[in-house]
């Protein structure tokens, strides 16, 4: 029967990376993490939803994702994997496109982000982009609220143990 294939029993054992997220201790709503598996069970990424609306969607989902990880590929105007998420997990099937994008310096403790705003055809999504020294891709895409300054304060490298599989 051709519908029936063979999964692999690679999991990701987890990154080989720290993810830059807000700690999960200092977050009152519920938190969950989801691994980006290739092929070969090694990690392409990690993504936080930080969920403050009461199991009802998501506040916010942070992602982190490595030099030639495949949901970094994406076709201009196209959105990024982080608010495919957000809105997969909101129910909105609305069609939605990059408008426009802003490069803004922001400070983070003493390091200095080049941070890439994007503007999204759904205006109550708020999105961000900037890469690390790391070449992680570090993507923060938000529901009904914007992304402010005070926010960069709140990120922290988390130790890859706390995403490990099995």
């Amino acid at each position: 029967m051709s519908f029936l294939r063979r999964r692999s029993s690679a999991t990701p054992a987890g990154p080989d990376f720290d993810v830059l997220a807000m700690d999960p201790g200092d977050w009152p709503g519920n938190l969950g993490a989801g691994l980006l598996p290739a092929p070969d069970g090694s990690c392409q990424g990690v993504f936080l939803r930080y969920d403050l609306f009461g199991g009802r969607g998501p506040a916010m989902i942070i992602g982190n994702l490595p030099e030639g990880s495949p949901a970094r590929e994406v076709t201009e105007g196209e959105i990024p994997f982080e608010v495919a998420q957000l809105l997969l997990a909101l129910e909105n099937d609305e069609e939605v496109t990059v408008v426009d994008t802003e490069d803004v310096p922001v400070m983070q403790g003493d390091n200095l982000l080049i941070v890439r705003r994007l503007k999204l055809s759904e205006s109550r999504i708020s999105c961000v982009q900037f890469d690390r020294s790391d070449n992680v891709l570090v993507t923060i895409a938000a529901w009904d609220r914007p992304i402010t300054d005070d926010l960069y304060a709140l990120l922290k490298p988390l130790p890859p143990e706390l995403f490990q599989q099995g």
